[in-house]
């Protein structure tokens, strides 16, 4: 590589020097050339450049006008974001860098060429990105793959009766001392459980006491600037969708979200069903039990549920089958058989675990309906997309037998051309999605909110 870059350095400027010494008014108009590789078509000339990798098309747009002109292309930029920057750089880049409020699919938003971008990125420091579920807690580092740690639920941190500042306060302390890292080096992204589902004057005022807890904590703290989304909406942009219907499997709830452009559509209606990831560890115990398997700890059924378990597409057709499979946990090696899909199907049939909810399928249909009846948007297919998070949404099958349920409950005008989308990076979905929006070129601009912004309120209001 080294040696074709120089090649093509010294031939653009062996060529440059060429035309400078020719005297000829008319040559010094002539295009810059590209010396030796004038006879190659563009496109080969850009895959050569793709090869070449972006620190070598940047040295060679020094070269002349004419290869300025080449690497330059948005496309070759873009490829180079992809593979470099490969956590939905291009979507990021394209709906999210103008921050919130979102613009509108219609709206013409004015495009950076994304060399820019590209080397703006590569200048932005990591910032601290911090999942806060309510079941299990991701924290980590926007330029790691990854979370770097993970704990259970922050109520662990204090008692429910302390003031939630204080818990607040005990939580990032703790995330902060594990990271090993000062509060005051960097800005963080927040992601936080939807909760207070409605839009009664009671719920936007117990959402304004939490909007002030997390960013008060995290001030006194002296975090230079904080970002906190819930969790439904960082799982949208995860799976690279700034609209739809966000479906969180929680720790004791699952939430189904309508959000349109970024913005969580309370007046159409945010379902809740009262079955989470425990409930359906709890329905498995209960089944193994009555199997006499043994087991000591609830932590190996919770590991079986994540190895063994699934959603069968045809639940009928499913008790034919044997379907028995085994896993080696700590405790010694575990067979099941049809507890492996009973698990999962509580979810349909709640009353399968004697639960009085309605099943996962119905609470989002009801949304997909008041979505439509609402009318809020120029095109009304904005809600056909689903997209689930949560450990639970990872068991195969859910995605799919969600379609077939949706499909049979809905009318045509409504279920035709919908999608259910699993969660795109598993069980840490949502905190992909803060990764994204604390990789953004313009990170923290748009998004975040300073200490000064936070006691003038202003900006904090229209995030919420």
């Amino acid at each position: 590589m080294a040696t074709l870059l120089r090649k093509l350095c010294e031939s653009a400027s062996l060529k440059r020097s060429g035309s400078n010494s020719n005297q000829n008014p008319s040559s010094e108009r002539a295009p810059t050339s590209l010396g030796a590789f004038d006879p190659l078509p563009p496109d080969i000339l850009i895959k050569i450049v793709r090869l070449l990798g972006p620190k070598h098309a940047a040295k060679l747009s020094l070269v002349s006008k004419s290869w300025q002109s080449l690497v330059s292309d948005n496309a070759l930029w873009a490829h180079f974001l992809q593979a470099h920057h490969p956590h939905s750089a291009l979507f990021a880049e394209s709906a999210l860098s103008s921050g919130y409020p979102l613009p509108e699919a219609d709206q013409n938003v004015p495009r950076v060429p994304f060399q820019h971008v590209y080397a703006l990125r590569e200048r932005l420091p990591p910032s601290v990105v911090i999942d806060g579920g309510s079941g299990y807690c991701k924290f980590g580092w926007t330029k790691e793959a990854s979370p770097s740690g993970r704990f259970a639920t922050f109520l662990e941190f204090g008692n429910v009766e302390t003031p939630m500042y204080s818990r607040l306060r005990h939580f990032f302390a703790t995330i902060y001392n594990r990271m090993q890292v000062k509060p005051s080096s960097q800005p963080v992204v927040v992601s936080i459980p939807i909760c207070h589902y409605d839009d009664t004057e009671s719920a936007k005022a117990s959402r304004q006491q939490l909007k002030e807890a997390i960013y008060a904590s995290l001030f006194d703290m002296n975090v230079p600037a904080v970002c906190a989304l819930n969790q439904g909406t960082l799982a949208l942009y995860a799976a690279k969708q700034t609209s739809g219907i966000a479906v969180n499997i929680g720790f004791q709830v699952t939430s189904i979200v309508p959000i349109l452009n970024g913005k969580v559509m309370r007046k159409v209606g945010v379902e809740v069903v009262g079955l989470g990831a425990l409930k359906l560890t709890g329905f498995l115990r209960e089944q193994m039990q009555q199997n006499n398997i043994s087991f000591e700890s609830l932590y190996t059924v919770r590991t079986l549920k994540e190895k063994l378990c699934y959603v069968a597409v045809d639940y009928e057709a499913e008790l034919l089958k044997d379907t028995r499979a085994s896993f080696e946990a700590v405790e010694g090696l575990f067979t099941l058989s049809k507890e492996r899909f009973l698990t999962g199907e509580m979810l349909f049939q709640p009353s399968l675990a004697g639960v009085r909810a309605m099943g996962l399928h119905q609470a989002i249909a009801l949304c997909m309906d008041h979505c439509y009846t609402a009318e809020l948007a120029g095109n009304n297919n904005w809600f056909k997309t689903v997209v689930l998070s949560g450990g639970t949404a990872c068991l195969p099958g859910l995605a799919e037998r969600l379609e077939k349920e949706l499909h049979s409950l809905l009318p045509p005008y409504m279920s035709n051309g919908i999608r259910v989308i699993p969660p795109p990076f598993g069980v840490d979905t949502a905190w992909f999605g803060g990764k994204i929006i604390g990789s953004l070129s313009t990170f923290p601009g748009p998004w975040c909110t300073t200490k000064k912004q936070f006691r003038q309120k202003s900006k904090l209001n229209r995030i919420w």
